[in-house]
């Protein structure tokens, strides 16, 4: 609508509005008269919309005081007086995004929605939520949320408990965690962000009631808020809403949030920490050392987005000079570079990892010479245009995946916004861009190398180290401060401790009244739509090349995946197909050094990324279709350069640089290091799950802690297995890239398809033409109950098993049942009641059915909670709203936004699984006809189905030893 300056609308007024191109929107600015409430409103045609509420939460200390509230905000208010009303959301809401994110120094609370009543419905239970939250009468919130001292028994040892006490256990265990955490600490010593502000274990017991409640009413204020409205929004809608229901019960307030600038410091700062390691790995080379440098700030646009292009630059491509540097040096196994530009004052790092303490002169020097030769003899400017146009591919593209675009959009508005700037500034880049561009040609990024890294006035070094027994250090601490307070306790105190516990369980199980939770809005099923969108997409064929063509609007980018059958590749040569798809477009080939190919992809296409998976079939449970999958991105008019390029690497990539290969084996192994600390749930599941099914082994020896294995192997013994390597890669190269091996999937508007077709033989011509022998693998499955040791002080539980194998059918009726799984009893169970900071079921047309913890405090308790879950089904008893939001809950899922290239990917998909538009439909319509009764018809097969007790743990390795009976195996992860 034509919005007009300095009018005023809703209690609102309209300080700006311009267009920025850049995102297809108008940005209006507006604030609210009352109470001086900052309000953007990005206007355009998309239907995912989103609304956010943000505060600037500068952390006084290390008690995690603005993560726990962003939790417990969530657990009722004055309107919704529910225990969980999130949960009651994310059960019976159409949102296609709902949750809240605790920064350095803001949370933000953002939902979306396509639906326009449901997207109110969210906004005023948010807004309600945050301004009036049950946090003043209900001191068990903080409590389960937080922390509390746990005592049943008089007789027995005080616990900690609390939800994010246990998450923030789990964040410490991750030394890349630790670091992030210590760097800022290193640079901001006398500023908010020298405190972690998800809370340190160590700290989060100090947090108290009365704080707790003062932080709340001081920063929670709309005079310290920042609104945002994204997409076809009402906007004198909402607004009126937004005014009259929330913002208009206040008046303005004067609210000290201001964020300071630290002052460099007169000496360069080196912080020691230390991480856990098991027992029995080895503390050589497991040392972290990072160099951390101040820049500027994120409201200098130019600078905000250079940078993001200098990281990548200098350390995220195969051409980079400084990871090359390092590399050749022998100093650690993976070099990577941080920019975080989420904070007033964004800091870079260089971080070596799997390094030694000793190594830290070697690496200043290095550093200081590579930066002082690119200074004296400039950057290649081959390297300068392609990591331009890298972010300016990602810059335009916008494409986010499942995550909505106005909430990508949010977070970068409040990189300028929460510092009093125009939230437009790091929105609108195309000035920015272009001046980058014409100043790159005179050593600008040469110049901001020499200000702000080789004359760094403001930076630190932080070093990581291994320590063994630090967990085991860690743990008697606790105990003994625990046993402390426990002894200056007298009986009184201690049986008043005792009636706090248990009133704090009996709070946790109390249901809701039935009048509480019918405030809660909900949609009705007739408001979901009745049928699956349906994904257009053509079979076509060039040759023996099967095409899958998709035509949608996706100006002007044309995605071209690739998929080839690897069923040529014999059994004891799988892994390698995982690692030939980690090491492709990173060596040499046949035309191009290994850096001159960096530069020609990133130069002429979007991107180009492989990865090998097992697709099953959608009814049989051992029917799996491994592919290694290539995928690309280009523009249209770059399309034979793409061809060109993938003729290129798929036939003539070259494994004969020894050097390369070790340092390419080195950091994949790291990389897939952090994935067990960061997802050690997936570990546990997809080990779970291989027990049961020949695809989900198969997926397990390509993608889970098998492949962590297969490469520790060959990382270890590198030298003896140079020759066998480079002759498997080669031999696997070979079998998979071949004319009779490939399904291509297009996906482009209609124009581009042509061009497609008439530039494909550059490639299909340089693939192998021999026929091809597939295999039939003879994958053997069997029982296991699994330890996983780790250095974790938590736990990620998986139990598995095949409702197929016991002769039940899929029915859509089960993705119900995961719901009310997931979102009522492992939630319940799980994270309230036993504190894990989350916890899921999976429920697959393949048969294959798996619960599974994150961050669980317990063991054997949460064992026994998936393996009761049958008994949970035995009692179902719920009203029919009840079961409605169950329905809409589950439909939310199925319905996220799906971008161009997801849609050419799951058109793909299903012609690969078989899956068919009418089974699809199928599924939904049991979904929308499930009642009471066809849950309660799951307690036997839940019953029979984890009957085999089979099931995976990784965790702390004291506790998983001190349970041994409890596993037929124990694995020790990182030995």
């Amino acid at each position: 609508m034509n919005l007009q300056l300095n009018e005023t609308y809703n209690g609102f007024k309209l300080l700006e509005r311009n267009e920025i191109s850049e995102i297809n929107s108008i940005s209006n600015i507006f604030v609210h008269i009352k109470t001086g409430a900052k309000l953007l409103y990005l206007e355009n045609d998309e239907d995912n919309k989103v609304f956010s509420i943000t505060f600037r939460t500068p952390p006084k200390d290390d008690t995690g005081i603005t993560h726990i509230l962003e939790h417990s905000v969530l657990c009722g208010s004055d309107k919704f007086p529910v225990k969980e009303p999130f949960v009651e959301l994310a059960k019976g809401s159409l949102n296609t995004f709902l949750n809240a994110m605790t920064f350095s120094d803001k949370t933000m609370y953002p939902i979306a929605s396509k639906n326009h009543k449901d997207f109110k419905n969210l906004m005023n239970v948010y807004l309600d939520a945050v301004f009036f939250p049950n946090i003043y009468k209900t001191p068990e919130i903080l409590m389960q949320e937080g922390w509390h001292y746990e005592l049943d028994d008089k007789n027995k040892d005080i616990i900690y408990k609390g939800v994010v006490y246990n998450e923030m256990k789990g964040a410490f265990s991750s030394p890349e965690s630790l670091l992030m955490s210590k760097i800022q600490e290193s640079l901001y010593k006398d500023s908010p962000y020298s405190f972690e502000s998800g809370g340190n274990p160590d700290f989060i017991p100090n947090l108290t009631y009365k704080d707790f409640i003062a932080y709340h009413k001081k920063y929670y204020h709309p005079s310290n808020s920042f609104l945002f409205l994204y997409g076809d929004v009402n906007i004198l809608e909402s607004l009126d809403f937004i005014n009259k229901e929330y913002l208009d019960k206040f008046d303005k307030e004067i609210i000290d949030s201001t964020i300071n600038c630290q002052t460099p410091y007169i000496s360069k700062d080196t912080q020691l920490s230390y991480y856990p390691i098991s027992k029995n790995e080895k503390e050589e080379n497991k040392t972290y050392l990072s160099l951390n440098y101040v820049l500027g700030k994120s409201t200098d646009s130019q600078l905000y987005l250079a940078f993001d292009i200098l990281e990548y630059m200098l350390l995220e491509t195969p051409a980079s000079p400084l990871k090359k540097a390092i590399i050749r040096s022998g100093i650690g196994k993976d070099v990577f570079g941080i920019y975080n530009n989420d904070i007033l004052q964004p800091n870079f790092s260089i971080v070596v990892k799997n390094a030694n303490e000793e190594d830290l002169p070697k690496l200043k020097n290095i550093v200081e010479k590579c930066l002082n030769d690119i200074l004296a003899n400039g950057l290649d400017k081959k390297l300068i245009q392609s990591s331009i146009n890298k972010k300016e591919f990602i810059l335009r593209e916008a494409d986010v995946r499942s995550y909505p675009k106005g909430l990508m959009y949010n977070i970068k508005a409040m990189s300028s916004w929460l510092y009093n700037e125009s939230p437009n500034i790091n929105l609108a880049f195309e000035k920015q861009l272009e001046k980058i561009k014409n100043l790159s040609e005179n050593g600008y990024f040469e110049n901001i190398i020499d200000k702000y890294l080789i004359n760094s006035k403001h930076s630190s070094v932080v070093v990581i180290k291994p320590e063994k027994g630090l967990n085991e250090k860690y743990s008697k601490q606790v105990e003994e401060n625990l046993k402390i307070y426990k002894n200056s306790l007298n009986d009184e105190e201690l049986n008043s401790l005792v009636k706090t516990t248990k009133n704090l369980i009996q709070f946790q199980q109390k249901q809701d009244s039935k009048e509480n939770i019918e405030k809660l809005p909900l949609l009705s099923i007739s408001d979901i739509n009745k049928d699956v969108e349906k994904i257009d997409s053509l079979e076509a064929a060039y040759e023996k090349c099967k095409i899958i063509y998709t035509e949608e609007f996706t100006s002007g980018i044309v995605y071209i995946n690739s998929y080839f059958d690897t069923t040529s590749v014999p059994y004891e040569l799988i892994p390698y197909i995982t690692l030939l798809s980690n090491i492709l477009g990173k060596l040499d080939t046949k035309n191009y050094n290994y850096e001159n190919l960096s530069n020609e992809i990133n130069t002429n296409i979007g991107g180009m990324y492989f990865s090998s998976v097992a697709y099953s079939h959608v009814t049989l449970s051992n029917e799996f279709y491994p592919k290694l999958v290539v995928k690309s991105k280009v523009l249209s008019d770059k399309i034979p350069d793409l061809m060109q390029l993938l003729g290129e690497i798929l036939s003539s990539t070259k494994f004969n640089n020894k050097s390369r290969l070790k340092e390419l084996i080195s950091e994949i192994k790291s990389q897939e290091e952090m994935g067990i600390f960061d997802q050690g749930h997936l570990i546990a599941i997809t080990r779970a799950l291989s027990y049961f099914s020949s695809s989900s082994k198969y997926n397990e020896i390509i993608n889970g802690l098998s492949y962590y294995k297969f490469l520790c192997h060959l990382d270890d013994n590198y030298d003896e297995l140079h020759a066998t390597i480079v002759s498997n890669l080669e031999s696997v190269l070979k079998l998979i890239f071949n004319q009779n091996n490939i399904l291509l999937s297009v996906t482009c508007e209609n124009h581009d398809y042509s061009k497609v077709i008439n530039s494909l033989p550059v490639y299909y011509k340089k693939l192998d033409s021999n026929d091809v022998k597939h295999i039939k693998y003879d994958i053997k499955l069997e029982n296991k109950k699994e330890g996983l040791l780790s250095p974790s002080k938590v736990q990620y539980v998986a139990i598995g098993g095949s409702f197929i194998e016991k002769d039940y059918k899929y029915s859509g009726k089960m993705q119900v049942l995961k719901t009310i799984l997931s979102l009522d009893y492992l939630w319940n169970n799980v994270r309230v009641l036993g504190g894990a900071y989350g916890a899921f079921s999976v429920f697959k047309r393949n048969g294959c059915i798996a619960l599974g913890s994150y961050r669980d405090p317990n063991l054997l308790k949460t064992l026994d909670t998936f393996k009761n879950c049958y008994k949970f089904l035995e009692n179902f008893n719920v009203s029919n709203r009840e079961m409605t939001k169950y329905i809409i809950g589950t439909i939310s899922n199925k319905d996220q936004p799906l971008t161009a290239s997801m849609k050419g990917e799951k058109a793909t998909n299903n012609y690969i699984t078989g899956l068919t538009f009418d089974m699809e439909q199928n599924e939904r319509y049991e979904i929308l006809t499930t009642n009471q009764n066809d849950i309660k018809m799951f307690t036997s097969l839940l019953s029979e189905v984890f009957q085999k007790d089979c099931y995976c743990v990784l965790g702390n390795e004291d506790l998983l030893k001190n349970n041994k009976k409890s596993f037929l195996e124990l694995i020790d992860v990182f030995n």
